[in-house]
């Protein structure tokens, strides 16, 4: 049989299994994806997204094709590991109907989030400077291992989520007797984990243990080289993070890179160097860039990238991905790639469960209306905490910026995030709502008319430095009939 006839019936599943294992037609089985990619995304866009929304989609999405394709070339991802990427992550995940069981009510009572976000203990081996989570070496609660299983197959049961984050914390000090992060992964074989850590405590044998299991990837914490690293983290960090690096590649295992964003290293972590030393020195398949939130440990409006280099920001991540197709994600410059917000377990979003049990919108928004351990002594479940007056405050005003509008309504998706653009529509949320504050910083926020005033006039500035980007590239083509 011709190649051009096993690529014209090949399904996606077989394509990328060609790509990865047949060189002499890599290229064309390539092609192929993208171009399929490009029509379901671009052309048919049956959501009727602004285009240039649709075609930032599908620039990550070839991205991510070739990140993979540069791992594999290298041999930095096993061949098992690889089996397993396209059966867990591909199947379950990435082409997994849209349409998943389960109600998150309103107006999209078929659709559920895509995943959670889980942040199964508090404790951490480092304490860096502001740290959104309050993390340190300190007695902080862990979630049992029973109840954090329950989650897992829960959002499995009930949302079809093959997907879920896990931070913390440092993830891989949890424990609960003698089960540990590793245990609760391999229980859960059907699922992707991708895991925030620090690094310091992946040793040969976790690597090892990572790589037979096949469905975990870690999104490794830096904050530039070694001098920034070391800075913000403790001295000697970024050694380890090399090591734990190479202990990864040893193992096959694909991994990737989380970085933070401040007014003092932005400019550091989107340069070609930073990209030459991680991505092709190192292996990194992947990167976010986590732009500093004032919240948590010593929170300062003084740390966050300020507007005008925020944009900046937003033009050198877009040239990383097009020109170098390196996949590299900025939370919150690419709203576009997620039809803005995704917090509150919106449709394809997710929510956040922390060691203590507390359930919130978002890792970065330290407010909540329930407790998975209340929710479950009453009977209930996820949905319940879906159901909340305080998240479904959130969705309505995703719906009404965006999500749920014509494309040539949609609001400004540069600037999605509620409490990071929009500070005034989440602290009238807190308020309506009675969410409480998970710690004494989040109250403080609440109540500091500097903190407040900071916050509105940020959103305002990024607000008139981006709306003419977001009219006239992305709104401007779709009100043309482009």
């Amino acid at each position: 049989m011709k190649v051009e006839t096993i690529l014209k019936n090949a399904s996606f599943q077989e394509l990328i299994r060609l790509m990865i294992s047949r060189r002499y037609i890599k290229n064309s089985a390539r092609k192929v994806i993208e171009s399929r990619a490009y029509k379901s995304i671009v052309v048919e866009n049956t959501a009727g997204r602004p285009v240039s929304v649709q075609e930032d989609k599908y620039l990550y999405v070839v991205a991510m094709l070739r990140s993979a394709e540069r791992a594999i070339d290298r041999g930095l991802i096993s061949r098992k590991i690889i089996s397993r990427l396209i059966e867990v992550f591909l199947s379950n995940v990435i082409l997994a109907s849209r349409k998943r069981p389960g109600s998150s009510g309103g107006r999209h009572e078929d659709k559920v989030p895509l995943f959670a976000l889980i942040s199964p203990t508090g404790k951490c081996n480092l304490r860096c400077k502001g740290c959104y989570a309050e993390s340190d070496p300190g007695n902080h609660a862990s979630l049992d291992f029973e109840t954090f299983d329950r989650i897992l197959t829960e959002k499995n049961e009930l949302w079809g989520s093959h997907f879920t984050v896990i931070s913390g914390g440092e993830p891989f000090l949890w424990r609960d007797g003698e089960k540990g992060l590793l245990d609760i992964v391999e229980k859960h074989p059907s699922d992707m984990f991708m895991v925030y850590t620090n690094a310091t405590l992946i040793t040969d044998e976790v690597a090892r243990r990572m790589g037979e299991l096949g469905n975990i990837t870690p999104a490794i914490s830096v904050e530039g080289f070694a001098e920034e690293t070391d800075e913000r983290r403790g001295k000697g960090v970024h050694a380890k993070v090399l090591k734990a690096f190479e202990h990864l590649r040893n193992n096959g295992v694909p991994f990737g890179i989380s970085t933070t964003p401040t007014k003092n290293n932005w400019e550091t972590i989107t340069s070609d160097r930073f990209i030459d030393f991680y991505f092709d020195q190192e292996g990194a398949a992947y990167g976010w860039l986590l732009q500093y939130m004032p919240i948590g440990r010593g929170q300062s409006l003084d740390l966050v990238v300020p507007p005008r280099q925020r944009v900046e920001m937003l033009r050198r991540v877009q040239r990383l991905v097009r020109e170098r197709e390196i996949f590299l994600a900025d939370f919150w410059n690419n709203g576009v790639l997620s039809n803005g917000c995704i917090s509150a377990g919106r449709p394809g979003g997710y929510l956040y469960i922390d060691w203590n049990g507390d359930i919130s919108p978002c890792a970065f928004v330290p407010y909540a209306s329930d407790n998975i351990y209340d929710i479950y002594s009453k009977g209930g479940t996820l949905d319940t905490a879906l159901g909340s007056p305080f998240f479904r405050e959130i969705r309505k005003w995703q719906d009404e910026y965006g999500y749920d509008r014509i494309s040539k309504e949609t609001n400004n998706w540069l600037c999605p995030c509620v409490i990071r653009d929009h500070f005034e529509i989440l602290k009238d949320a807190v308020a309506r709502c009675g969410s409480r504050p998970l710690n004494e910083e989040a109250a403080v926020a609440m109540q500091d008319g500097d903190y407040h005033r900071g916050m509105v006039q940020y959103g305002k500035a990024i607000t008139e430095l981006t709306e003419p980007i977001w009219r006239n590239e992305y709104l401007e083509r779709m009100n043309k009939g482009a």
